[in-house]
């Protein structure tokens, strides 16, 4: 039964811990200290409903109708297109980490994390399709059980990832080393933007 837990918690890890649109916007507000855990929160209900789906079968909806990946596609580049030229207006014109954190209210913080959790069509792909192929593999209780593994891995990596971006604030107070942490989020956002053009070509 403890195999079945670790293997859905391993799986899902490995998925998970894939540096994307997602890990870097939960590391940017942790190292911000700004509406940190509300974002960490919005990730992981994400992350648990899309398990969940792939675990009950949700997969055949895209294998269905394929097209909803290429919507999914679109949609992500433009917003990481954008957001990715809004952190380098912070590189080109450093404010300082105090001064990021005033940038955007709760609740458009929020939306952004929901919009880097759902827009990027190989979230679909990972939880929903693979890991919802892996799942399928097993019933009844063992099903439970992976399922119950992967849900905790999701858990478990955010919460790190939140705390681990805190500790690492007081060396990025000042806004000389802040500005290129704005630079490497603009890079990694258009990176992924550009992934999703040429993948598709």
């Amino acid at each position: 039964m403890g195999f079945l837990v670790l293997q859905g918690y391993g799986s899902a890890m490995a998925l998970i811990m894939a540096i994307g649109a997602q890990n870097a916007f939960v590391l940017g507000k942790g190292v911000q200290r700004h509406y940190h855990w509300p974002v960490a929160a919005i990730c992981i209900l994400c992350d648990l409903a899309l398990i969940s789906a792939g675990m009950l079968g949700a997969g055949f909806v895209f294998e269905q109708w394929p097209w909803l990946l290429d919507a999914f596609r679109v949609g992500g580049v433009i917003f990481l297109s954008v957001y990715g030229f809004k952190a380098f207006q912070g590189f080109l014109s450093p404010i300082g980490l105090e001064a990021n954190t005033k940038r955007a209210g709760l609740r458009v913080t929020l939306l952004t994390a929901l919009a880097v959790s759902l827009l990027n069509p190989h979230v679909y792909l990972d939880t929903v399709i693979l890991l919802g192929s892996l799942g399928s593999q097993h019933f009844g209780q063992a099903k439970v059980l992976f399922w119950i593994g992967a849900m905790l891995a999701s858990l478990s990596w955010f919460i790190f990832l939140t705390l681990a971006a805190r500790k690492l604030s007081p060396w990025l107070e000042k806004p000389h080393v802040w500005r290129w942490v704005d630079f490497l989020v603009a890079l990694m956002m258009w990176s992924i933007a550009l992934w999703l053009v040429l993948e598709k070509i």
